[in-house]
């Protein structure tokens, strides 16, 4: 709604933190949602504030009046007030006659019951329903009805009832009393009232509207002094049953109209879910109904004007019975209405169609897909976005006032989605890291290996040369053929040291060919001599057995796996040999039956040097060499291996993934 050209109500965005409860609440949906942030579409509100009601941030904010009014008690002019009759719910704390003390106090000049406002209206009712029996009508006492019907039922706006609201017929009175010599300031729990007097099709002579938690705002200003004694009471005319106005059905007690439950043609209804429906059901032609006494909230006494909000329904509705109770001890005679005949009770109404084309329902489906709801089990219709059901949600995203964000299903789903995702990044930087950091150790460990290989290769050559040459000529001596033996297969060692020093720190490049991964695993078996203790068995899950990878390399690979197998099982086991992969890759799954590896050791087995054999036995470089094959082919390696017969066999299995197809360096 627009208050003199500004939003009646506003969201504040910092305060937003997209609950959607304010959407959930708004009759209109007149709440547009971008990038999580609640804004209220003015021309689409209808000022019931619900959303400023609901908000438990107070992220919502109703445009103030405050400064209007002191502007017009400032002026020359009387400034009379006019307080709603729900005004003893907001002011518990006092007695009618001390309010209306301290309201004078801030300078009005006099201060009226609207109720007598409603004492006419009800008449102007009960008489108009009389004299058109066969029309069908709407009542209009609420405006932030009447906006709906203009912006949302625009075809029904012929059926509203050409009658003004107890807040203009009020004013009206009053301007008669003193000769349009005043100003009139409205009083009450409404925040539509606001937009009310600003409407242009219906004048309403009100110059300013308050809500009763600005008039308690401005209170707070009024010091009275201690023993005052308040003997006013409210300036005339007089009200009767018009007190009861703010009550649900108050309309019909005041006017005398019987909501007659047999025939179904009077129906009084209230609240932010039943009057979208009672009017749904009045703008069917077969209805029976024919008079239609509607209220955006549960009676004006819960109106979201009240700053009072520790009162339950009940208690409100005992708050005014009291109040009117009081009235009637006091014995003050209600004016009659008939004094004031020729005061006019007319308005007229005016569209303002509001309503969004709806979409086709294949972009709906779209939608609804796109969230993930695929089948009708699939909409939840939980609510959580604010609308009734997943289909309304999707509607509203095409009509531009809401996010595919705000299915919290959906959000839940993405979420789940993208934890999965981090932890699979994750893990790949944990990988990677954890290859860049075995990469470092093998550059450091490549540099001293292949210094120190190259400095001994030469004399370690010489030494076993003249070894062999003195083996040959004094092979014959008994005494010194041992020692020369033992210096020959001692140098023969060290060579081949050298030899795996140098494999190891090779930097070569992979010279990758199309090759067949399961004659290249038959021929590398034959090439190990294995004891006959140890069972081969081999299972290929193959359909292609090509792949792009360097021959030798791969060969040496299985060869050292095949020899740590065969170490690992001194009394013999079975050599299990894998061959397996998909469109992308292959797989080489070594798993043998021996003793396995310590769980201590497994993250280090590949560091160069490393070896758990006798010395003698081993270098510790075979498995750092395969994990720089592997790492050269752009592959992976996995070890997983058990040493305690109550968990399992023992034993290990070496599985090394390498690409079918070679991977080219990034540039």
């Amino acid at each position: 709604m627009i208050y003199h050209g500004k939003a009646l109500v506003r969201s504040i965005k910092e305060r937003c933190r997209s609950c959607f409860a304010c959407v959930r609440e708004c009759p209109a949906k007149a709440i547009q949602i971008t990038q999580g942030q609640a804004e209220v579409i003015p021309e689409r509100c209808i000022g019931c504030g619900n959303c400023f009601r609901v908000c438990s941030r107070n992220a919502k904010e109703v445009l103030s009046s405050i400064n209007d009014v002191v502007d017009l008690i400032a002026s020359k002019r009387k400034t009379a007030a006019m307080l709603a009759p729900s005004f003893p719910v907001e002011f518990t704390d006092m007695n009618h006659k001390e309010l209306i003390y301290r309201i004078r106090a801030l300078g009005f000049s006099t201060v009226h019951e609207v109720a007598f406002g409603a004492d006419l209206v009800a008449k102007t009712y009960h008489n108009f329903l009389q004299n058109n029996p066969e029309k069908r009508v709407i009542a209009t006492s609420c405006p932030a009805i009447v906006a709906y019907v203009e912006k949302f039922t625009p075809s029904l706006v012929e059926y509203l009832a050409p009658i003004v609201s107890p807040m203009v017929a009020m004013a009206r009175v009053i301007k008669k009393q003193y000769n349009n010599d005043c100003n009139i300031v409205f009083i009450g729990p409404c925040i539509a009232k606001k937009a009310e007097e600003d409407m242009d099709n219906c004048p309403s002579d009100v110059d300013a509207v308050l809500t009763f938690a600005e008039l308690r705002t401005m209170l707070n200003s009024v010091t009275i002094p201690a023993g005052t004694e308040y003997a006013c009471g409210f300036d005339p005319p007089f009200a009767g049953k018009g007190r009861l106005f703010a009550i649900a059905r108050g309309l019909l007690e005041t006017a005398g109209i019987e909501e007659d439950l047999t025939s179904g043609d009077i129906i009084a209804t209230d609240g932010r879910d039943n009057f979208p429906e009672a009017i749904r059901e009045f703008e069917k032609s077969d209805t029976p109904l024919r008079f239609l006494e509607v209220l955006s909230c549960r009676g004006c006494i819960m109106g979201a004007g009240i700053a009072n909000k520790s009162m339950s329904l009940f208690e409100r509705r005992a708050a005014v019975g009291r109040y009117t109770r009081t009235m009637l001890n006091d014995n003050v005679s209600a004016t009659p209405v008939d004094n004031f005949v020729d005061v006019s009770l007319n308005r007229t109404f005016r569209a303002h169609d509001q309503r969004l084309p709806d979409p086709s329902e294949e972009r709906i489906k779209e939608i609804l897909q796109r969230l993930g709801k695929n089948d009708l089990e699939d909409e939840l219709n939980c609510g959580a976005c604010g609308y009734e059901t997943c289909r309304k949600h999707a509607i509203a995203i095409l009509k531009g006032i809401a996010e595919s964000e705000m299915c919290l299903p959906y959000v839940i789903d993405r979420l789940k989605l993208t934890v999965n995702q981090l932890a699979e990044s994750n893990e790949e930087i944990a990988t990677t890291r954890s290859a860049l950091m075995q990469s470092e150790k093998l550059a450091s460990m490549g540099q001293l290996a292949a210094g120190v290989a190259h400095e001994v290769n030469n004399p370690l050559g010489i030494v076993l040369m003249y070894a062999h040459l003195l083996l040959e000529e004094y092979g014959e001596n008994l005494q010194l053929h041992d020692d020369l033996v033992t210096i020959v297969e001692q140098a023969d060692r060290c060579k081949r040291i050298v030899s795996g020093l140098l494999n190891f720190a090779r930097q070569n490049k992979t010279i990758c060919q199309p090759t067949n991964m399961i004659d290249l695993v038959q021929d590398t078996i034959k090439t190990v001599n294995l004891p006959d203790e140890i069972t081969v068995r081999t299972r290929i899950q193959l359909d292609d057995p090509m792949a792009e990878i360097d021959r030798e390399q791969i060969a040496q690979l299985l060869v050292n796996l095949f020899t740590n197998a065969q170490a690992a099982m001194p009394g013999g086991g079975e050599l299990a040999i894998g061959v397996e992969g998909d469109d992308t890759s292959v797989v080489l799954r070594i798993r043998d039956t021996g003793v396995g590896i310590p769980q201590e050791n497994l993250s280090k087995i590949f560091d160069p040097f490393f070896t758990t054999k006798q010395i003698g036995k081993g270098t510790g470089l075979g498995l750092a060499v395969l994990y720089g094959i592997v790492k050269m082919h752009r592959g992976s390696v996995n070890v997983e291996s058990n040493t305690d017969p109550d968990k399992g066999p023992c034993g290990t299995v070496f599985s090394v993934t390498l690409p079918r197809f070679e991977k080219k360096p990034m540039e």
